[in-house]
């Protein structure tokens, strides 16, 4: 196994590992991870870089990542038009939210509360606080410095916080780890990054991604829809090529409604592999697009409909 020297620009206060949450939190400098006595480790954490949210999306431009990746696969002229900054990136309500989620449930209550505000302006007149659309709230919004979320909003994350919790794999998977480590390695022949939610060096722990969805029911579907072992795979190769040491790779979902319901999977070998073999291929086509300059839709072609209808999503009660 190699471990990589983090680069000497690093701010020497933000500790290189955070081990553990809340009160059982441990902070550890680059100059010296660790890990618990009776913990069988199977990688150094070390290769791990710790770096605000904006330094890594700084290094987009410079280097691959599994979303952009996702998207060459899905559409190359989609790939170049966001490259070229000709279609700008979503900042949605439930993105906003999805990374509240991550910060609390991953990170801990005191960076939650660092990151975030809650709440907003009281009306004097009616004594409960200023709608979300009115004037008076987005001013107080800009005042404040950074991003609100509304007591609702508020109080949905302390109960997914919750449903993970309760979860026994769930709690024993982020019982130990290294929350939004960033890997940077050159992968066939590429410059690639990736800011992973969670990684737990124990034996058989490995990559943990924290997903948020609507249902628990459809997930397995979602998980296949939205890309999800391809963007795992991506990760575990990048690990690899980073510290040598191939991991195991799981996913926590959580809903975003009652009941809160938890889940966790285990991604198989197979099944990572098989999308790696796919992510390389695509990485090949991207090198020959750059090449001669030619992004096409992947509609270009006549289609035969020879299907009656599309299949129909089963309805819940």
């Amino acid at each position: 196994m190699t471990s990589r020297t983090p680069p000497h620009n690093i701010d020497a206060s933000i500790p290189l590992v955070r081990l553990g949450q809340g009160e059982y939190a441990r902070d550890y400098r680059a100059e010296a991870p660790r890990h618990t006595e009776g913990e069988a480790w199977v990688v150094d954490p070390g290769f791990l870089l710790r770096e605000p949210a904006s330094a890594y999306h700084a290094g987009r431009k410079d280097h691959l990542s599994s979303h952009s990746l996702a998207d060459f696969r899905r559409c190359p002229k989609l790939y170049r038009r966001k490259q070229l900054g000709l279609i700008a990136e979503r900042d949605s309500a439930a993105y906003a939210l999805g990374r509240a989620a991550h910060v609390l449930i991953l990170e801990g209550r005191d960076r939650y509360e660092a990151e975030f505000a809650v709440g907003g302006p009281i009306n004097p007149k009616t004594g409960q606080p200023f709608g979300t659309q009115t004037k008076a709230f987005a001013e107080w919004a800009a005042s404040v410095g950074k991003p609100v979320l509304s007591d609702a909003d508020a109080a949905l994350l302390e109960q997914m916080h919750a449903g993970v919790r309760d979860h026994l794999f769930a709690t024993e998977l982020l019982r130990s780890g290294v929350a939004e480590g960033v890997v940077r390695a050159e992968y066939c022949g590429v410059p690639c990054q990736a800011r992973i939610d969670w990684v737990n060096p124990v034996d058989g722990r490995g990559i943990v991604d924290l997903k948020t969805c609507n249902d628990l029911d459809d997930f397995e579907h979602d998980l296949h829809r939205y890309g999800y072992v391809h963007q795992m795979a991506f990760y575990r190769e990048l690990v690899v090529e980073a510290c040598g040491v191939e991991l195991e790779v799981h996913l926590v979902a959580i809903e975003k409604r009652e009941p809160y319901r938890c889940g966790v999977w285990q991604i198989s070998r197979r099944l990572l592999d098989r999308a790696a073999d796919e992510n390389l291929a695509a990485i090949d086509e991207l090198m020959r697009c750059r090449e001669h300059d030619i992004w096409k839709t992947r509609f270009e072609s006549l289609r035969l409909i020879e299907i009656d209808s599309p299949t129909q999503p089963k309805e819940h009660a």
